[in-house]
């Protein structure tokens, strides 16, 4: 099992529990061409011109990109996709007809992962490779990165606050509740990267000299050496290592990075800031289809974490992703509030231009002194537009 983890606005690939062997074998039921083809979907056609009515304004393929490997965070968009899909393994892509709220909206849809799929290049650079990619899922410090020379607008967030943590043994930090309290010590503080650590210490939660970024993926450090606080994701790693490794079988502690100042926006869908206007009709009346997407799914997850953990199984990338994460990744977003109507508005997707302009004033900083970037003059309201959210559409 993999984890991305965002690290100077790029996607960098660690493993969590080591790779398996790439299978060179091709799935039950695959054709020649490596794909395998589901039933045709029960769903009724929507009605001609109506709000589910995609056939007259969007492409008759709409792409979707995601940061990484098929997991429940990206449900929103695995919900979509009928079950007449087509699994392409060696392109490692799932299309079928893209059938929102029980109706066939008359076009197909394609989900393609990220990560290792596409040689870890971040989400804005494959826009900007491939015209035909209508959304992409893009963290807003990346957003903040690809701004000078790969502009995106965020168009809707499915995921309110990061799912990111810093995680502990309790047992070796006095029973910590807190990032605060579990970094006192001095332990080292283990990432991959070192925008949040520079966030943490920025806050004087840690001290410079406890950030250690040899984070290689994988649970054995964590195991062997207790003492050390570990990035990770609320809705995996927690259960992971308590549940699938056997060398620790026991809880972890944690602290969401959203409670202590991680304030991005964790993967908003993205389009393309020059492709805007010519996908106007589409985004009018695919936007709200993703705002109810996520809530949909969350309401009624089983059925697609079966085709995310299918997918899994059949790309065969060394990525891992069990039934169980699944269903316990669905119930913490929804325990830990990881998705919620957007708290300035009460509207489920609308970003909120405070929160853009504090992201932008706090991170721009960061990535300057990370080298990703020359300069922090981005201007917030370049990376977004609400324009295409229905704000009759909420959680509550």
């Amino acid at each position: 099992m993999n984890r991305r983890f965002t690290t100077t606005g790029a996607l960098v690939a660690v493993a969590v529990l080591g790779l398996t062997a790439c299978a060179d074998a091709e799935p039950a039921g695959s054709t020649d061409a490596g794909s395998a083809e589901s039933a045709a979907p029960d769903a009724a056609a929507a009605e001609v011109d109506g709000p589910l009515d995609l056939a007259s304004v969007c492409p008759e393929t709409v792409v979707l990109q995601q940061d990484w490997q098929p997991e429940a965070e990206h449900g929103a968009m695995y919900s979509l996709v009928g079950d007449d899909y087509t699994v392409d393994t060696g392109a490692k892509t799932v299309t079928g007809s893209l059938i929102a709220q029980g109706v066939d909206t008359g076009v197909q849809v394609e989900v393609r992962p990220g990560g290792p799929n596409v040689n870890f290049q971040p989400v804005p650079s494959l826009m900007y490779l491939d015209d035909s990619i209508l959304l992409g899922a893009v963290t807003t410090d990346a957003a903040i990165v690809a701004a000078a020379d790969q502009p995106t607008v965020a168009v809707v967030s499915q995921l309110t606050k990061s799912p990111q943590i810093l995680m502990w043994d309790p047992e070796s930090h006095g029973g910590a509740s807190t990032i605060a309290e579990a970094a006192a010590g001095g332990d080292p503080v283990v990432s991959s990267g070192d925008i949040f650590p520079r966030l943490l210490e920025s806050e004087g939660l840690i001290e410079e000299s406890q950030i250690d970024l040899s984070y290689e993926g994988t649970p054995q450090r964590f195991v062997s050496d207790p003492s050390i606080l570990q990035q990770g994701f609320a809705t995996a790693e927690p259960y992971v290592y308590e549940n699938e490794i056997d060398a620790w079988g026991k809880p972890v502690g944690y602290q969401l990075l959203a409670d202590v100042g991680y304030s991005v926006y964790p993967e908003p869908l993205v389009v393309r800031a020059d492709k805007l206007e010519e996908h106007r009709d589409c985004l009018t009346k695919l936007v709200p289809i993703m705002q109810q997407a996520q809530i949909d799914y969350l309401d009624d997850p089983a059925a697609t974490n079966a085709l995310i953990v299918d997918l899994v199984d059949q790309y065969q990338t060394g990525w891992t992703y069990s039934e169980g994460v699944a269903e316990y990744s669905a119930q913490t977003i929804k325990d830990l509030g990881i998705v919620s109507d957007d708290p300035a508005s009460g509207v489920f997707g609308q970003l909120d231009p405070d929160r853009m302009k504090e992201i932008v004033d706090t991170f721009g900083p960061i990535l300057v002194d990370a080298g990703s970037i020359p300069d922090a003059d981005v201007d917030p309201e370049s990376l977004y537009s609400n324009e295409f959210i229905d704000p009759s559409i909420s959680l509550g």
